[in-house]
């Protein structure tokens, strides 16, 4: 009989273990790769409104259905394609936040196009702020998501991007206890 008590996790870690698998392996991690940081930028637009599991629970549709996330695949998506997308009900079936994963597939290829490397911006930008507290998290979350919005990003507001910003590892918000936390 195993008596090893579970890993304490972050409170918003429940039963589940697809979230604790993403908890364990993935939140927090940093995350540099154009596809990766790409991906977690879409799926954080699609969770405005709902609980992350939701989306986790329809991450691997999303990966089929929006080319892996690769930005210049998505880029040529046509309205027909999104037409029956908004169908499927292994995604969130909002059009406007469908519309918005290739609204910020152009805007990160026009940012790659200026000559920039979108995720080292953004990386950058939490850099240079090192936010130790929340409160200056939400403040760099506020200041990219007014970036992002200036380059047409689409769903993307600062809770949304503070989302993005834990979860790619930008800020480590692991709660005091949590068996990854830094304190």
């Amino acid at each position: 009989m195993n008596n090893r008590m579970p890993p304490k996790r972050c409170h918003w870690c429940t039963s589940d273990p697809l979230y604790q698998r993403y908890h364990d392996e993935e939140w927090g991690r940093p995350v540099t790769d154009r596809r990766t940081v790409f991906e977690f930028l879409c799926l954080e637009s699609q969770q405005a409104g709902l609980s992350w599991i939701t989306v986790l629970r329809k991450r691997e549709h999303y990966r089929k259905c929006f080319h892996d996330f690769d930005p210049d695949l998505i880029s040529s998506m046509t309205d027909a394609e999104l037409d029956t997308l908004v169908l499927d009900a292994g995604l969130i079936r909002h059009r406007a936040k469908l519309d918005a994963i290739v609204t910020n597939a152009k805007a990160w290829l026009k940012w790659e196009k200026n000559g920039e490397v979108p995720e080292r911006v953004l990386w950058d930008m939490v850099k240079r702020s090192v936010p130790r507290t929340h409160a200056e998290a939400v403040e760099v979350s506020t200041a990219m998501a007014k970036q992002l919005k200036k380059r047409n990003f689409k769903f993307l507001g600062p809770t949304s991007v503070l989302a993005f910003m834990q979860a790619t590892g930008m800020v480590n918000h692991h709660e005091a206890g949590c068996f990854l936390s830094d304190s």
